[in-house]
């Protein structure tokens, strides 16, 4: 009798082990991700801490396709659900999360929102054969983890190069400087882009000075740069440091533009409006601008609007977008698989509010590029750079 009893519960462990590891990678054991009547969508996004506007803002634009999507039917008859976990801007909780997230069946994933967590997931995504979407991930190694992966957003070289080619076509600018956080991808991709492309336009960098993610005074750095007297200073960073690194170069008695790039989308928002003059005459490079008077922005601009009470910044213009790329993707997909989304993700091509979107063949978007001015304490379009 105990033998039989040891047996009988040495297969029932096997069994046990055997459901455990069931199912293909990546679909939380079950095999067809639209086998129900809902589409799900798993979604990382920052939503607390140092970058968390960045990640609110895409998840209200994600929310509002989402919403839109539904209410007109949906994807194949599917209604699409969706989960955002807050992974704090950092890739570990990154990580953490998507591992929470796979095993809930997702047919994508919608995904990260800054670099450095992006590229965490996407390595991860790449070995499960997870169809991913980041909205706003620009550093160029986020699609080259997997073939999985795609972005809506332009890269991190492409505003480098745009942004030294606006500093000298535009201001005919001779001399620049860079300031840049060395312990961050994003920025640092960003100083190797312009100060590449700078060479080929014939803009001299006359100086070039690092700091750490933890540092709050940049005024050595800018005493430095501006004994060069350099006629644009850029300052490829997100805009809670960039105000900082602008007010503290304004306290030095530098008066000439500062060059921004998407990451400052929101740079007025942490300056008291006393304040707003130590950005005035700047310029960044963004996805889009709100001056854009196409109707598929001014219907977006006017939906946000009124659902959030505030003007939609160009994170939460790609957060729709993405959205509206992967319900293309899902229309247009042979099945609801991963690796049949993967192939309609690929070939996705939409008119977004960001501009017409189509990919190359690493998943990246060929778009047009918007360099904003601040001017009068407002962001306004000063000129669009097509590709």
């Amino acid at each position: 009798m105990k033998k039989t009893l040891a047996i009988l519960m040495a297969v029932a462990m096997l069994g046990l082990l055997a459901v455990g590891c069931g199912g293909d990678s990546g679909n939380g054991g079950a095999s067809d991700p639209g086998a129900g009547d809902s589409l799900f969508v798993g979604c990382l996004a920052p939503l607390t801490g140092e970058v968390s506007a960045y990640g609110v803002t895409t998840k209200q634009g994600a929310e509002l396709a989402f919403e839109e999507i539904n209410a007109n039917g949906g994807v194949k008859g599917k209604q699409l659900t969706y989960e955002f976990i807050d992974e704090k801007g950092d890739s570990m909780e990154a990580v953490n999360a998507y591992n929470l997230l796979v095993d809930k069946n997702m047919v994508v994933l919608l995904g990260d929102v800054t670099s450095k967590p992006t590229i965490a997931v996407a390595e991860l995504t790449a070995e499960d054969g997870m169809p991913m979407i980041t909205a706003t991930a620009t550093h160029p190694d986020v699609t080259k983890k997997g073939t999985n992966v795609v972005r809506a957003c332009f890269l991190d070289p492409y505003q480098g190069q745009i942004m030294a080619q606006f500093a000298a076509e535009n201001l005919s600018a001779k001399t620049a400087a860079i300031i840049y956080n060395t312990s961050d991808d994003y920025s640092s991709g960003l100083k190797d882009s312009f100060t590449q492309y700078a060479a080929d336009k014939g803009l001299t960098i006359v100086a070039t000075e690092g700091y750490g993610s933890d540092d709050k005074d940049f005024k050595t750095q800018l005493t430095k740069i501006t004994s060069e007297n350099p006629d644009v200073i850029f300052v490829p960073e997100y805009y809670q440091k960039s105000a900082l690194i602008a007010t503290q170069a304004r306290e030095i008695g530098y008066d000439k533009p500062l060059l921004g790039v998407d990451g400052w989308d929101g740079i007025l928002g942490v300056l008291d409006e006393a304040n707003y003059g130590v950005v005035e005459n700047c310029y960044f490079s963004n996805h889009y601008s709100t001056d854009d008077e196409t109707p598929v922005v001014a219907n977006f601009i006017k939906n946000y609007t009124e659902k959030y009470n505030e003007p939609p910044t160009a994170f939460a213009a790609l957060g729709y977008d993405a959205v509206y790329m992967l319900k293309a993707a899902l229309e247009n997909a042979a099945s609801f698989s991963h690796e049949d989304v993967i192939k309609a993700l690929k070939a996705v091509e939409i008119d977004g509010v960001t501009g017409h979107i189509t990919l190359d063949e690493e998943g990246n978007p060929i778009k047009s590029v918007s360099i904003i001015v601040i001017k009068d304490g407002k962001y306004t379009l000063n000129t669009k750079i097509e590709p």
